[in-house]
């Protein structure tokens, strides 16, 4: 038997991979090959990429099952069973559950092996957000919080398997919420109960978590004062323009975004943020980009994951007046250039600062401010660098995006 798994969309999707992947070896026992579909609902490239992915793997192993899950199936099982070669379609509540590859619940209670140098941690699932242009609610359901005493055990097992660093995912992880505490709280009880853990990093989170009416002081405090918490965040932003965020039913406004990227860099000067942003949502006149446009430049934000605005049927932006696609590709280029310039004046601070980091290749890794760099050589009179491993670096040149570094 065996098992290939094919995953598009985002790091919880990912996380919830490695836990099918790992269960299915275990329940599925002599059945063949099995193909596993983790489908995403967020664009619809992303759909049509998973849609094309099934086919091809049809046509390539016309006796492999094929399973598909994920958030796009769930909201439409009956299209995605239809397709060529799939057997079954598994709700994306059941997907990790043992039971639906046949084990026993106990089988659950441990964490699958990660194939990721940094481990993902998830604590959280759904969301209770209603953002017009978003349909994960309807493929995730509403937001639930992994309690404390099931999250410690995993942090524990992953350090014991070898991961440095630990990365908290889920789709909203800023609501996670238990006996009172907090997303603060919680990385607190994680750094606190779990010492090995030596890098706690944030998915992307909601900038409200830190705005001053609802910030979660446990974080600022974090952010302030522990070597161990990574001095990067990655915010579900969206927008640049107040009038367009409304639009979006975001619960945010740029003057909360830029007070809290002013503050975490009097904590954290050399901080890295990154921003998830929409463009040529419907409305947006070019005006209105612009304001987009020049708050990102203002804030100087340098890692960009920009995307064209993607109508999801049945949410209410997709009965807004659209913008043409075409303008809305040339949008996205521009605010892409943006973010490499950006980004481009930000690692140039980095120029001669040493710096401990962790090997994600034996020759690249990521800064704890998520800048990416590789080695220009290979270590001299030591073994070669491995996978996974803490090493102190010098940096000594950006080039093409990345900082060049040498070990020490």
């Amino acid at each position: 038997m065996s098992v290939t798994l094919l995953t598009f969309g985002c790091r919880l999707n990912a996380h919830e991979s490695d836990a099918m992947e790992h269960l299915a070896r275990q329940g599925l026992g002599q059945e063949g090959h099995t193909i596993i579909v983790n489908s995403c609902t967020v664009t619809a490239e992303a759909e049509r990429q998973a849609r094309q992915a099934i086919r091809r793997a049809h046509r390539e192993n016309p006796s492999a099952r094929i399973i598909v899950t994920g958030c796009a199936s769930e909201r439409a099982a009956e299209a995605w069973a239809a397709l060529p070669g799939v057997a079954k379609v598994i709700p994306n509540t059941e997907k990790t559950h043992p039971s639906t590859w046949g084990l026993p619940e106990e089988a659950g209670r441990t964490p699958p092996p990660s194939r990721y140098i940094r481990a993902l941690l998830q604590v959280q699932q759904g969301c209770d957000n209603d953002c017009t242009f978003c349909v994960i609610p309807a493929g995730r359901g509403q937001s639930t919080s992994m309690p404390l005493a099931d999250i410690i055990p995993k942090a524990r097992a992953l350090t014991k398997a070898g991961h440095c660093e630990i990365v908290l995912t889920g789709v909203d992880i800023a609501s996670w919420q238990h006996g009172g505490q907090g997303l603060g709280q919680l990385c607190r009880h994680l750094l606190d109960e779990v010492p090995e853990i030596a890098r706690l990093r944030l998915s992307s989170i909601d900038p409200m978590i830190l705005t001053p009416k609802e910030g979660d002081h446990a974080l600022w405090q974090l952010i302030a004062d522990e070597p161990r918490f990574m001095p990067h965040l990655h915010l579900s932003l969206q927008a640049g323009s107040d009038l367009i965020l409304k639009r979006m039913k975001r619960r945010h406004n740029t003057q909360d975004v830029a007070k809290l990227v002013q503050h975490v860099r009097r904590l954290r000067p050399d901080a890295g943020f990154g921003a998830d942003v929409i463009a040529g949502f419907p409305t947006e006149t070019e005006t209105l980009f612009q304001e987009t446009y020049e708050f990102l430049a203002e804030q100087a934000i340098p890692f960009l994951h920009v995307f064209p605005y993607s109508e999801r049927p049945d949410t209410p932006a997709a009965r807004m007046p659209s913008i043409p696609r075409a303008i809305r590709q040339e949008r996205a280029a521009k605010l892409r250039h943006l973010g490499h310039e950006v980004r481009e004046q930000f690692l140039h601070r980095f120029i001669g600062q040493e710096k401990t980091v962790l090997m994600e290749s034996p020759t690249s890794g990521h800064t704890p401010e998520f800048a990416a760099f590789t080695l220009t050589s290979a270590p001299q009179n030591m073994p070669p660098t491995q996978r996974g491993r803490l090493e102190r670096i010098r940096i000594l040149k950006v080039q093409d995006g990345l900082l060049l570094a040498e070990i020490l």
